[in-house]
């Protein structure tokens, strides 16, 4: 630690390789504390994800389950901390109990601090009123004064319902590098599935020359991963500017984006070359959750040189009885397991009986398969039962049946 001292103030200024606090500024005088950061991050949690139906019908998407023992929102905060981004806002709104909860102060992540740390961000009332966040622009811009607390050179903007590991910090780096107004995270996508996302179109050092959101004939298969890096100080200016205009739908990728081409601000892409999945559907949440069985993919939970923390529950290691057939099957802590099970994932908590099936499926957390009941090409939801002998699942489907209801059996 180092003290610079001048006539008026004084700041006390710690360094590390990807972050510098600075305390005491002019605020000081005034009898306030003052905290500079290099970087912030705004994780935006508050989606509903209406395409995964009943699974967020009473949480909020990045509260939902994934990998055995994992919430979704679990990635971006591990990212954050193993990168070195220790101040992190967390943006909530649509059914915040479970997320709020399972935050909490932060202590999973190592983001329990006095200084910076994780701060849950709901919308809250002003002296004008209250106001629900609107777009993904307006919930920032509503926590302006959070952001203006830290006074950071550059703010991460992130979604909180991606999978995916990613150094924030080498994004960071790149964005210096190009002295850029915003880098944006991209990569490829099959262009039939372009349309979802905000595509970008680049010159040959990778500035962005066009952005189209969610178009109808794609001209580029380059998608914006949802993962920006502002400079603060512009940052702060188009969103105040964006606010006063009546015709904005207050959005990054239909609003900020192309504002910012159309002034002219240098923007680049970060082609991102790692394991990435937006689970917004059914399919692709058990798509994702099915890449953990390939000893090569990717993710890799088990990497040591970058963890994902969760709060661990608290549970019996798992149970594979004698007569219990396992094959190419991920089985976290607590489950019980007397049947077949092939190529599929298994939550804390799950139990198969003496008889029963479970073959290319996911059981999420409680979820129980009755003696003699079949699951096929299934995910079956948190606490739900399947009954005696029940069938459930076709091996032939082209989807992936969701089972949120308890299928009655032969009891």
């Amino acid at each position: 630690m180092k003290s610079l001292f001048t006539s008026s103030k004084k700041y006390v200024i710690i360094e590390s390789p990807s972050k510098k606090l600075v305390y005491g500024t002019k605020r000081a005088a005034r009898g306030d504390i003052m905290v500079k950061k290099e970087m912030i991050a705004m994780l935006l949690a508050g989606g509903q994800g209406s395409r995964l139906g009943v699974l967020t019908q009473k949480v909020a998407k990045p509260a939902v389950s994934f990998g055995g023992k994992y919430r979704i929102i679990d990635f971006p905060l591990s990212n954050c901390i193993n990168s070195g981004v220790d101040t992190v806002g967390v943006l909530t709104q649509y059914q915040p109990l479970r997320l709020n909860a399972h935050i909490g102060i932060g202590i999973p992540w190592d983001l329990d601090r006095n200084v910076g740390g994780v701060t849950v961000l709901p919308p809250y009332e002003r002296s004008k009123g209250s106001d629900w966040y609107t777009g993904t622009a307006n919930a920032i811009y509503q926590n302006l004064e959070y952001m203006e607390s830290y006074n950071p050179e550059y703010v991460l903007i992130l979604s909180g319902d991606h999978i995916y590991k990613m150094d924030y910090e080498v994004m960071l780096e790149y964005h210096k590098a190009n002295n850029a107004d915003v880098t944006i995270a991209a990569m490829p996508v099959p262009i039939e599935e372009a349309s979802r996302f905000g595509i970008l179109i680049t010159d040959d050092n990778n500035r962005i020359t066009e952005f189209e959101e969610k178009p109808k004939n794609p001209r580029s298969n380059l998608a914006s991963m949802g993962i920006y890096i502002f400079n603060w100080k512009l940052l702060r200016k188009m969103l105040l500017a964006d606010m006063k205009n009546a015709d904005s739908s207050h959005d990054f990728g239909k609003d900020i984006i192309p504002t910012m081409l159309n002034d002219g601000k240098s923007l680049y892409a970060y082609k991102f070359k790692g394991y990435w999945k937006d689970v917004g559907t059914i399919d692709s949440l058990w798509e994702a959750n099915m890449d953990l069985l390939d000893k090569n993919n990717k993710l890799d939970l088990n990497d040591p040189s970058w963890k994902i923390y969760t709060e661990d529950a608290t549970a019996l290691p798992q149970y594979v009885g004698a007569d219990a057939v396992v094959e190419r099957a991920f089985i976290t802590q607590g489950c019980v397991i007397d049947g077949e099970v092939k190529n599929s994932v298994l939550f804390t908590g799950a139990k198969v009986a003496a008889g029963a099936k479970v073959i290319d499926s996911v059981l999420m957390p409680g979820a129980e398969v009755a003696e003699g009941a079949v699951v096929t090409r299934a995910l079956v939801a948190d606490g739900i039962k399947i009954g005696k002998n029940a069938v459930v699942g076709d091996a032939a489907s082209e989807n992936i049946e969701l089972v949120a209801k308890r299928v009655k059996g032969d009891e």
